[in-house]
This record gives C-alpha cells, sequence and structure tokens, in this order.
C-alpha cells in the first residue's frame, strides 16, 4: 500500500538556450553553450512505487520511455505510477524533452530510493550529447556555460559558469504557434551538415560571452547584456542559416524577434531553434507591458511566459513535506 508520503512530486523549469559557442568538431572541445532557466515555463509531474509501471498525463508516451530507461538501468522488477501534470510544449526551443527526461529520472530515482546524480542521470535518459545546458538548468538557476563536449566522449560537457541574474531582470518568452522547429532526427542531420564556421566567429563569440555577458551580469549592466547577446545571435544566426533558412526561424519567430526589439528588449533572440523568441527587461511594469505585446502578437493560441529568472532549479519533494521543504537536486 502506498501513501501520500511515498508520492514524489517534480517542479523543473524549461530552458533557454542563448547560443553555441563553436561547431568545429575538429577541436578538442565542440558546441558548448550559453542558457538559463526558462521564467514561467515548467514541467510538474507526480511518482510513487507501484507493481507495475503506469503512466498518463500530458507527453504520456515519451515519459514511458525515460522512465523504462530508468528501471531497466538499475535493473528495478516492479515499477511506478506517474503522472504528467504538466510537460513544456513540445519542439519550440524550451527543452521539452531533456526537461521531461530528467523530471522523469529524478521523480522515479527518489520514489524508488535509488541514489543517481543528475549528471549521470541524464546520460540514462540519452540526454546531453550536445548541449548541456538543459542538464545544469534542472540542477539550478542562473546564466549558464557549459564548455562543450569532447568528440567521441560520453561525458556531459562541464558546466565553466553560473551567475545568479540581477533581481531586477524581467525576461519574456513568447512561443508562436503556428512556427515551425527542428527536433530529433532532423536535428542532427542539420548539425551534420552546417558548415564549419570560421574560427574567427567562433573566438568572437567566446570573447562576448567572457568579456560581454558574464561582467554584464556581475555588474547589473542590462544594456550591456543585451549588446553582447544580440550579436551573439546575429553570428550564431548565421550558423543556423542554411538549416533554418536564416538567423532566425522564417515567419512568426523572426517577426517577433524584430518587434521584441522596437518594444525595447534588450537581448533579443530565438531560444535553440525556436519557435521560442526572448527579451529582456529593466523592473516588473517592463516585464508585464512587453508581456502584453507579446501576447497580442502571438495570439489566444500561442504560449507567453513571463518573469524574473529562475534563482533555482528543479523542485523536489514528497507528499508529507510542504513544497517548500525540497529535497536537494544534486550535480555530481
Amino acid at each position: 500500500m502506498t501513501t501520500r508520503s511515498s508520492t514524489v512530486y517534480i517542479e523543473a523549469p524549461g530552458r533557454l538556450h542563448f547560443g553555441v559557442l563553436d561547431l568545429d568538431r575538429s577541436r578538442p572541445r565542440w558546441f558548448g553553450g550559453v542558457g538559463a532557466a526558462c521564467p514561467g515555463a515548467t514541467v510538474e509531474l507526480a511518482v510513487r512505487p507501484a507493481s507495475t509501471l503506469e503512466v498518463s498525463g500530458e507527453d504520456a508516451a515519451r515519459a514511458r520511455q525515460f522512465a523504462e530507461r530508468v528501471l531497466k538501468h538499475f535493473g528495478v522488477d516492479s515499477g511506478v505510477r506517474l503522472h504528467v501534470k504538466q510537460a513544456l510544449p513540445p519542439h519550440a526551443g524550451l527543452g521539452s524533452g531533456t526537461q521531461l527526461a530528467l523530471a522523469v529520472g529524478r521523480g522515479v530515482t527518489e520514489a524508488l530510493r535509488l541514489d543517481c546524480d543528475i549528471l549521470t542521470l541524464a546520460r540514462i535518459v540519452g540526454r546531453g550529447d550536445r548541449s548541456a545546458i538543459g542538464t545544469y538548468a534542472f540542477i539550478d538557476g542562473g546564466l549558464l556555460v557549459e564548455g562543450g563536449g569532447q568528440y567521441g566522449s560520453d561525458r556531459i560537457a562541464p558546466l565553466v559558469s553560473r551567475l545568479r541574474f540581477p533581481p531586477q531582470w524581467w525576461c519574456v518568452v513568447g512561443v508562436p504557434i503556428d512556427a515551425t522547429s527542428m527536433s530529433g532526427d532532423e536535428e542532427a542531420a542539420a548539425f551534420r551538415e552546417l558548415p564549419c564556421p570560421p574560427p574567427s566567429e567562433s573566438e568572437r563569440v567566446a570573447h562576448r560571452v567572457l568579456m560581454g555577458l558574464l561582467p554584464a551580469v556581475v555588474e547589473a549592466d542590462l544594456e550591456a547584456f543585451g549588446e553582447a547577446l544580440t550579436e551573439i545571435q546575429a553570428i550564431t544566426g548565421r550558423w543556423w542559416a542554411p538549416a533554418q533558412g536564416g538567423p532566425f526561424a522564417p515567419g512568426p519567430s523572426a517577426d517577433l524577434v524584430e518587434a521584441m526589439r522596437g518594444w525595447g528588449a534588450h537581448g533579443v533572440g530565438q531560444s535553440s531553434w525556436g519557435p521560442a523568441v526572448y527579451g529582456i527587461v529593466e523592473g516588473e511594469a517592463a516585464g508585464k507591458s512587453l508581456a502584453e505585446r507579446v501576447r497580442e502578437s502571438v495570439g489566444p493560441a500561442g504560449r507567453v511566459y513571463v518573469g524574473t529568472f529562475p534563482e533555482t532549479g528543479a523542485r523536489v519533494w514528497r507528499g508529507a513535506a510542504a513544497p517548500g521543504e525540497s529535497i536537494p537536486v544534486t550535480g555530481g
């Protein structure tokens, strides 16, 4: 018999991907990236021990696959009852697959009291082959910089920097519903076929991260942060252009990027392949005002997320505990 105290609850943020550092596979490390947890967008689920595997709720088919991987890895003969109360919109640039995979994996291991750190769990559920931003956003909040993986290695790329965002910075994310994006096999094929960028451009991106984004966050200089991020998006957008038809996904996403710039947002860009588009402003009033404009732009079928950048990663707690009494989410 299960009780409420044996039920584990997970609430994990989506992730925003601000850009990659390099696409040259001939170097010791490749890809790398910059990003953050997404305000407002979350995946929420509940897990409790059961005699067999039972999965229900949103995106249940994918959730089942991730749960099966974890149970098989640990040689568990029983199962869990897993309900996905809320999933992230799929193929939207918010890391729906990674965040769901980690939430399911963390929920299953915690419900069955299996010892496993998040980086190991990411490999078990098949995440982190290229970007590790979603994995580190699951662990904790802040501006994230990961140093890229070693080509041919199965190790998760290392986190090289995490800085807390100034609390007065508000981020608005718009997801046009009728836009398209790439994921899965199509995304993998696109990366294989993308031309290698000139070394000078990769070096410029790295410079803008080290000498632009990071000090701007420390000094709470939103204008400088926005300038650096906009340039990074322009450079990496040229890298994506052969696959997606332009520096940003053509149509609603590209239009929203330009609109948000005109509405005064800083550091406007597209998360991963989109269609999610983000912009950053100073203060609650500016954040809510920009969000209203974005809602009008994406229409009732689109999605808008707004708020300060999350200061923490996933929250994990048992049913007998208040949500504030979370079980720590550890990375190593």
